[in-house]
C-alpha cells in the first residue's frame, strides 16, 4: 500500500498542494551544523557536472486518499519536516538574493515563490505550501509574507534564515551554482494510506538523515499520533504544549530526555539507560495500571512532574526560598538526585509534605552531596540510592524517616559526620574544587538577611598562589612563613584557611599581608563575613591559616547540616540485625594459617582492600568474603590455590584468557556464577582485573551512570 517513488525535490514541491506538520511532531530543530552540511552538498552538486543528483532522504506523508491528490487535500508529513522547512528557508532567501534576474531557467524570484513556497491562487492558510506547527508556523508565514517576526518567534527558523542570507551574500558572484545544486536535489516520495499503514510503526522505524529523533519526539508521537484528532488536539494544547513551553525552545531538546528518565525512575523504580528511555516509557504506558487509567491521566501526570522538574532544574520556582535551595543544588550538579527530588516535590504539592519539611529535605540532599564531594567518597551507586530511597519511605513522619534513611546509609553511601567533614574540609584543595564560587557564596551568605552578590567579588589567595611556582614567592612572604616557607606554601595555599573573597583589584595579589589588610578596600575594611578578624591578625603563617580554617570549618557544619536525630530515635529506624555465626579469623583457615598460600593471600587481600574505603573483609567458616554492598568476591583457600567466586553473571565477565568457569546453578561455597583459580603471583594482576569488574558492577559503574 505504501507507495515510494524517486522524485526531484522541486517537482515534488511544485505538484504538492500543501504540506502540513501535525501538532504532535517535534518543532523545527536543525542547527547550524545540519544547515551547513546541506549547503555544502548543494554547492558540491552545483559545481560538478558529473554529479547528476544529490539524495536528501525521504519525505513520508499521509494522503486523504491514495492516487488522488486533489487541489484541496493537504498532506500530513510524518517524516521530512526538517528538510522541507530548511529548503523552504533557502528558497525564500534565494528569491530575495537574486533580485531581478534569473540565473538559470526557472529560477526567477517570482517562479521560486509561486511554484515552491506559495499557492498564488489560494486564500488564507491554503496560500502557503508548508504549514508548520506552533511557534514555527507564525515565523515561517511572516518570512513568506515579508512581514516582521512575531514577539514569540521560532529561534531556529529565524537563525537559519539569517545563516542562508549570509551564505548567499558570500556566494553572490555565482548564484548559478546554488540554483544548479538545488535543481539536483532528490527525495524519496513515500505516500501512506491512512487506513492501511500504521504511521507510528513507520515513524519509529525510520531513522532519517538529519537530526536523529530524540526520545522525547518518539514519546510524544507514541502518545498522540494514534488518537482521534479532537482528543489529540485537546491533550496537546492542554498538557503537552504547555510542557514544551515550560522547558523553553532550546531547553526542551536538551533537558526533556533527562527529565523523562528521572520521571520513569520515580514511577518504575528502574533507571532506564539514556538511549532506551522511549522503550522504558512504552513499557510503562502499556502496564495495566497506567493503561487502565487512560491516556489523559498519563499525560496530565507527565505535565505535573515536568512542572516540578522545571521548577528545580530550570529555575522556574516561584517560592524564593525554595528557588534559592534549587539554585544551590544546580550549582552542585546533582542530577542523580532528581528522582528523589521529583517525588518529594510531588508530595509537597499534594500537601503530604509541608513546605518547611520539603525545604529541609532539599537542604539535607545538598549537604549530603557536598559533604561527600569534600570527603572524596566515590559517587557511583548514588544514582541507585536516590532512585530507591523515595520508594522505601513510609509517608507518615515523612522528614524524620527521610533523615533517618540518610543517617543509616552504609559505609560508601554514608552521610559524612561532622568530624570527618571538618577534617577533610580543612585540608582539601578547595580552589580547584569543581564549584568554588558555590561554597564561598554559601559560607558568606549563611544566616545573612541581606545576601552578598558574591559574583561581584573575586576569589583571593591570602598567601599568594604566584602562578603555582615557588620561585615566584616574594621575599616578604618567605619571611612571613618562616624557615619552612616552601612546604607551608605548597600545603596550604589552595586550602580553606587561605581562601577568601575580595572586592579590591587583583593586581594587589602578591603584596604583603599587612598591605593586603590596610590598603583601600583591603581586609581590614571588608564588609564580608569571610574576612572577619583578618585585619586583626598580626602575621599570616601556618598557625594563622590553620586557625582560620578551624573557624570556617566550624561554621560549615551549620551551613551544610547533617540531620540531627537522637541515638534512641535512630535506633528505632535501624533494620533488625541478621544473626551471624560465631566470629572466625584467619587462624580458622588451615591453608592460610600455616600453608604456602599465606603470602599470596596477603598480597591479594591488600590489593582488594586498597581501591576503595568501602570494601570490608569478613572471615567465615569456609571462605573469606569481600563486600561493598554485598559480596563481590569470596575466597575459598585450598592447599595449592585460592579458589575465587566472583559475584556477577557469567556472560558479563570480560575474560580474554578464558580462565573463568561458569558455575551457574552448581552448589559451591561463595557467592556468584563465576569461578577462577589463583595459584601464583604471576597470575595476580590479571585475576585482580577480573575481581575489579565484579566490584565495579556492584558499585553501579556500568553504562547506567
Amino acid at each position: 500500500v505504501m507507495k515510494a517513488t524517486e522524485a526531484k525535490l522541486l517537482d515534488f514541491l511544485k505538484k504538492s498542494p500543501q504540506f502540513v506538520i501535525p501538532i504532535y511532531q517535534r518543532t523545527y530543530s536543525w542547527t547550524e551544523k545540519e544547515v551547513r552540511q546541506l549547503w555544502d552538498d548543494i554547492l558540491r552538486a552545483g559545481q560538478n557536472d558529473d554529479i547528476s543528483a544529490h539524495f536528501m532522504g525521504s519525505v513520508v506523508y499521509v494522503e486523504k486518499g491514495l492516487y488522488s491528490i486533489s487541489a484541496q487535500s493537504p498532506l500530513l508529513v510524518i517524516d521530512g519536516q526538517q528538510r522541507l522547512t530548511t529548503v523552504s528557508l533557502l528558497i525564500a532567501a534565494l528569491a530575495s538574493a537574486i533580485g531581478e534576474g534569473e540565473p538559470i531557467e526557472g529560477f526567477s524570484p517570482r517562479k521560486l515563490r509561486n511554484y515552491y513556497l506559495l499557492n498564488p491562487e489560494e486564500e488564507g492558510e491554503r496560500h502557503f505550501k508548508l504549514i508548520l506547527s506552533q511557534t514555527d508556523k507564525a515565523s515561517l508565514i511572516s518570512i513568506l509574507k515579508d512581514a516582521p517576526q512575531p514577539k514569540e518567534h521560532s529561534i531556529r527558523i529565524t537563525e537559519n534564515l539569517k545563516l542562508f542570507q549570509a551564505l548567499l551574500v558570500g556566494q553572490k558572484e555565482d548564484l548559478e551554482t546554488v540554483c544548479k545544486g538545488i535543481a539536483k536535489l532528490m527525495v524519496v516520495d513515500i505516500s501512506l494510506d491512512r487506513d492501511q499503514d500504521n504511521p507510528q510503526l513507520i515513524f519509529e522505524s525510520m531513522n532519517s538523515t538529519g537530526r536523529e529523533l530524540s526520545q522525547a519526539d518518539l514519546i510524544r508521537n507514541f502518545i498522540l499520533m494514534c488518537l482521534e484528532s479532537e482528543l489529540q488536539t485537546r491533550l496537546y494544547e492542554r498538557y503537552w504544549r504547555p510542557m514544551e513551553l515550560a522547558f523553553g525552545q532550546e531547553a526542551y531538546t536538551t533537558h526533556f530526555d533527562g527529565f523523562m528518565r528521572h520521571y520513569l525512575t520515580v514511577r518504575t523504580g528502574e533507571i532506564p539507560k539514556m538511549g532506551e528511555v522511549y522503550d522504558a516509557f512504552k513499557k510503562h504506558a502499556r502496564s495495566s495500571s497506567v493503561a487502565n487509567a487512560g491516556v489523559e491521566s498519563l499525560v496530565a501526570e507527565l505535565h505535573a512532574y515536568a512542572g516540578h522538574f522545571c521548577a528545580m532544574a530550570l529555575g522556574t520556582e516561584e517560592d524564593s526560598e525554595l528557588d534559592r535551595a534549587f539554585h544551590d543544588l544546580r550549582e552542585l550538579k546533582v542530577d542523580v538526585a532528581y528522582p528523589l527530588l521529583l517525588e518529594l516535590y510531588h508530595d509537597y504539592q499534594s500537601q503530604i509534605l509541608s513546605r518547611e519539611d520539603f525545604l529541609k529535605a532539599v537542604r539535607t540532599i545538598e549537604s549530603y552531596v557536598f559533604r561527600r564531594a569534600v570527603c572524596a567518597i566515590p559517587t557511583n551507586s548514588m544514582n541507585k540510592m536516590f532512585a530507591n530511597m523515595g520508594k522505601t519511605l513510609k509517608k507518615d513522619r515523612y522528614l524524620e524517616r527521610l533523615e533517618a534513611a540518610f543517617l543509616l546509609l552504609p559505609s560508601y553511601r554514608r552521610f559524612p559526620k561532622d568530624d570527618e567533614f571538618k577534617r577533610e574540609l580543612k585540608i582539601k584543595d578547595l580552589y580547584n574544587f569543581r564549584s568554588r564560587s558555590y561554597w564561598l557564596r554559601r559560607l558568606e551568605n549563611h544566616g545573612r538577611k541581606e545576601r552578598v552578590p558574591v559574583d561581584e567579588y573575586t576569589i583571593e589567595h591570602i598567601l599568594p598562589q604566584c602562578d603555582n611556582d615557588p620561585e615566584k614567592v616574594p621575599t616578604v612572604w618567605r619571611e612571613e612563613l618562616g624557615d619552612d616557607w616552601e612546604n607551608v606554601w605548597e600545603t596550604y595555599r589552595h586550602t580553606l584557611g587561605n581562601l577568601t573573597l575580595t572586592g579590591y583589584n587583583s593586581e594587589y595579589a602578591n603584596r604583603s599581608f599587612a598591605e593586603k589588610c590596610n590598603i583601600e578596600g583591603g581586609f581590614a575594611q571588608s564588609p564580608l563575613h569571610l574576612n572577619k578578624n583578618l585585619g586583626a591578625e598580626g602575621t599570616w603563617n601556618k598557625d594563622a591559616i590553620e586557625g582560620r580554617a578551624a573557624w570556617l570549618a566550624a561554621q560549615a557544619v551549620s551551613v551544610w547540616q547533617a540531620p540531627a536525630l537522637d541515638a534512641e530515635l535512630l535506633a528505632a529506624y535501624k533494620p533488625s540485625p541478621t544473626i551471624t555465626s560465631a566470629n572466625y579469623t584467619i587462624e580458622d583457615h588451615p591453608h592460610l594459617a600455616s600453608g604456602s598460600m599465606r603470602d599470596l593471600f596477603d598480597a591479594f587481600r591488600k590489593q582488594v582492600l586498597a581501591p576503595d574505603p568501602v570494601v570490608s573483609e569478613e572471615f567465615l567458616k569456609l571462605y573469606v568474603a569481600y563486600k561493598a554492598e554485598t559480596n563481590f568476591v569470596d575466597v575459598v583457600p585450598q592447599a595449592k590455590r585460592l579458589r575465587l567466586s566472583l559475584n556477577m553473571p557469567f556472560p558479563d565477565i570480560d575474560d580474554p584468557k578464558g580462565l573463568c568457569k561458569d558455575v551457574t546453578g552448581l552448589g559451591r561455597w561463595g557467592n556468584g556464577d563465576v569461578e577462577v583459580g589463583l595459584s601464583s603471583f604471576d597470575g595476580l594482576p590479571y585475576v585482580l582485573g577480573l575481581v575489579r569488574q565484579s566490584f565495579e558492577k556492584q558499585m553501579g559503574n556500568g553504562a547506567d551512570e
